[in-house]
């Protein structure tokens, strides 16, 4: 069993965790019944809401929810931990569901943006990354150092980079037929992503030439 400092250093930090509506929140959800890993599935649902909104219209309402369904995705990511750990319902697979669902949940929107502006391959580099970021701070757990959340491209900017192209788009779209804010907030995020996995590759290598 992981010991609270151990459990501190695998944990995303997130400073709207402390926010009294968050707490109000998870303790309500763990009260009635939620299970957290209940909520992290509910994450992948609002991404599959975001995605077909994102690929089957370009209406600038669709845009505007789908930049909804992008937050809603992070309320999830915020309050299945919260459920868990301060609500005391912690299985012994929740490391998987607190996981997996968020790179499907990635891929989902990020796939999605880039066929939606006509660069499918932006958008499966774009998800490839965001995958190899994570995949880079759950290798350095893996090996007894400290999960690295650090990068200018983290799960949480990726989304409000998402967040910012959607809502642009759906300005943009009345006036014109382009897609110039999806494409420029894939590009951001690709090349954040590319960025992400280089520096926490290198703090790994040096945190392990440390230890």
């Amino acid at each position: 069993m992981k010991t609270g400092e151990e459990e501190g250093a695998s944990r995303r930090p997130i400073a709207s965790r402390s926010s009294s509506l968050a707490i109000g929140m998870s303790a309500w959800l763990a009260h009635n019944g939620a299970t957290p890993n209940g909520i992290s599935l509910l994450s992948v649902v609002f991404a599959g809401i975001g995605a077909a909104l994102i690929l089957l219209t370009a209406h600038p309402i669709a845009m505007v929810c789908a930049a909804i369904s992008v937050q809603l995705r992070l309320v999830c990511n915020l309050l299945d931990g919260m459920v868990a750990i301060e609500g005391g319902k912690k299985t012994k697979c929740g490391p998987i569901y607190n996981e997996f669902p968020d790179r499907i949940a990635d891929s989902l929107f990020l796939v999605a943006a880039g066929y939606a502006c006509g660069l499918g391959w932006l958008g499966w580099l774009s998800a490839l990354l965001a995958a190899l970021t994570a995949y880079i701070r759950v290798f350095g757990g893996s090996v007894g150092l400290p999960q690295d959340f650090s990068g200018i491209m983290a799960k949480q900017r990726r989304m409000a980079v998402l967040t910012a192209g959607l809502l642009a788009q759906s300005l943009e779209t009345p006036i014109s037929a382009s897609r110039w804010s999806l494409i420029f907030a894939s590009v951001i995020i690709a090349a954040g992503s590319l960025v992400t996995c280089i520096t926490r590759t290198i703090r790994l290598n040096r945190s392990l030439e440390r230890s």
